[in-house]
């Protein structure tokens, strides 16, 4: 029966913790005889566990499975029972439902291959067109200039957050003096709610190889790091046997191809500092040093690792760069704004009914990704605002969910396209709490070396706590936008010049807010503890005592089924907020 059955597991990190395994172990149970094939995640993370069964020609891609629902796909597919819709994503039978439209809307050039492929196959990899590309510069005789060239034609520009045009930096390097020369990738991804490269580097690792490939060709590089950090074990493994496999095949070491072109890759895993994804402070990690930023100039692509020139190559930029070459630069220019060509993938976190990860063209807006793919807000409240570009990003108002996607015009809201990162709010948060969050985390990170990054963050996160306790004042505002402004305008590098971002553009657009904080003592998000206190709505109260049975510390009484018996004891409560999130009637006010 299960003969020529085929089952794809979504197995990267998301699936894995998720459950996959063991919806695995018990898919083989019920289908021995069948053909079980292990792939990354698609980025439907919200759906996971995801199993797609394909047999007598037909095929079925399922979401949220588990072993309390996964006897109803059993029947199903073998035959005894109805099709379990609620499951059901797409199939050959109904390709378009309003699940498959997370993955119809997007436009995936770097994820091409995510989720449809054994990352650890190399057979897999090259029946999908791997390796095409450099096989297309190599035996076509392209010349590194070539390989610029079309590569500047494609217009494409650093995915890694600056947004630099790749053409121009790899020229910079081909034409500098020294040997050897350098290529870097790096996968040093630390912004909270991000997860792009890892997805990348778990899911598809030999197309980050062969970007990789084609760029130490293009600027003349024979020496090469991948910049990992040691937290994603699964991109590790995978793309330690990606480099494996790809020497066995002749496409890393000496004379690649017949050629006189030889390069070779080490793994470099990065200890999590935060840092060490500004380029200079990864270069100084790499060469065995605490991971701190060089002034420059001089600039890596001309004093780079050990003093070589270096280029140094986000993930997701050189995902795309097999694509450019075996499409055509102008192929990929089609595609996105003027200014701003191509795709960028993006993380989906927090307040979002669909979290996980899209690839989208340049130009869409930000409202068309949060609703029309995103689905929306998770809790059924209206949007708020959506933090872009991680904790050296900023905080973009619902009022400007129609700027579209680019790097021009997301910086002229005050935040930055950043690595991707988007961590998107509902009406029940509080700004300067995700402020104080942010600037905390850019805080700890800090490597120390300036004085206005290492202190002045200090000050700015000791401002905001004191703002969130209600004991903040007018004039602490003043200061915290003073410092904001000189940390920004003083700091050496990167995470210090936008560690205030967050501050500066929740000020911007919520500074409402701020004030409600000092000057009435209320957090309108009903977030800071010390200025909420909890009341029972007994007009909308059912009496059902669900907010009873989730109080930790039984700070709330009353008598089931009689709502105007029940009331919270704020002498006892903690204002953990629990009640507030169990309660189905919105019957409770956090003020």
């Amino acid at each position: 029966m299960s003969g020529d059955m085929v089952i794809t597991m979504g197995e990267g990190t998301c699936g894995i913790a998720a459950g996959a395994p063991e919806v695995t172990k018990l898919l083989k149970e019920r289908f021995p005889d069948a053909t079980f094939k292990a792939v990354g995640c698609i980025g439907m993370c919200h759906l996971e566990v995801m199993v797609e069964i394909a047999t007598g020609g037909k095929s079925y891609l399922w979401g949220g499975v588990n072993k309390k629902n996964l006897p109803k796909i059993v029947r199903f597919h073998r035959g005894q029972g109805d099709l379990p819709e609620a499951m059901l994503i797409r199939s050959s039978d109904v390709k378009e439902t309003e699940r498959s439209q997370y993955l119809t809307r997007q436009t995936r050039i770097a994820l091409r291959n995510v989720g449809e492929l054994n990352p650890t196959s190399m057979e897999q990899f090259r029946a999908r067109g791997g390796y095409s590309a450099i096989e297309k510069v190599i035996k076509g005789g392209m010349t590194p200039e070539q390989v610029i060239e079309e590569v500047r034609i494609s217009s494409i520009r650093g995915r890694g957050g600056a947004g630099f045009p790749t053409a121009v930096k790899w020229g910079f390097a081909r034409g500098a003096q020294g040997e050897p020369k350098y290529l870097v990738c790096n996968g040093d991804e630390g912004d909270p709610g991000a997860f792009m490269d890892r997805s990348l580097l778990e899911g598809d690792p030999h197309s980050i190889l062969e970007g990789m490939l084609i760029a130490a060709y293009a600027i003349g590089a024979s020496k090469g790091y991948a910049y990992i950090r040691a937290e994603y074990p699964l991109a590790l493994k995978h793309f330690a046997i990606a480099m494996d496999d790809a020497r066995k095949a002749g496409f890393l070491g000496y004379n690649i191809l017949g050629s006189n072109f030889s390069f070779d890759v080490k793994i470099k895993e990065g200890a999590g500092a935060f840092v060490c994804g500004e380029e200079t402070a990864l270069l100084a990690s790499i060469e065995g040093q605490r991971g701190m930023p060089r002034i420059r100039p001089p600039f890596p692509a001309i004093q780079g690792v050990f003093g070589k020139p270096t280029i140094i190559n986000n993930v997701e930029t050189l995902a795309n760069i097999p694509w450019i070459l075996l499409n055509g630069g102008a192929a990929y220019a089609k595609i996105g704004t003027e200014k701003s060509r191509g795709t960028k993938v993006f993380a989906l976190a927090g307040a979002v009914k669909r979290g996980g990860l899209v690839e989208v063209p340049m130009g869409m807006t930000i409202r068309q990704l949060l609703m029309e793919i995103g689905g929306g807000s998770a809790s059924g409240r209206p949007l708020k605002a959506v933090q872009l570009g991680g904790p050296s990003g900023g905080c973009i108002p619902e009022s400007l969910f129609d700027t579209i996607i680019d790097y021009d015009a997301i910086n002229a809201t005050g935040a930055i396209m950043g690595s991707g990162g988007m961590v998107v709010t509902d009406s029940k948060s509080c700004m300067v709490d995700l402020a104080r969050f942010f600037l905390e985390f850019t805080q700890i990170e800090s490597c120390g070396k300036c004085t206005f990054c290492r202190v002045g963050t200090l000050r700015m996160k000791e401002l905001l706590t004191k703002i969130c306790d209600g004991s903040g004042t007018l004039q602490d505002i003043e200061v915290l936008a003073e410092l904001a402004e000189r940390i920004k305008d003083a700091s050496l590098c990167g995470l210090g010049q936008t560690a205030p971002n967050p501050v500066l553009t929740t000020l911007k657009y919520f500074r409402d807010e701020y004030i409600a904080h000092v000057t009435d003592k209320r957090c309108p998000g009903g977030v800071c503890k010390g200025l909420i206190t909890h009341t029972i709505l007994q007009d909308k109260c059912t009496g059902c005592s669900i907010c009873d049975r989730y109080c930790p510390v039984k700070a709330i009484t009353g008598e089931l089924k009689k709502p105007n018996t029940w009331v919270i004891d704020m002498k006892v409560c903690i204002n953990c907020g629990m009640c507030v999130e169990v309660c189905n009637p919105d019957a409770i006010l956090a003020a």
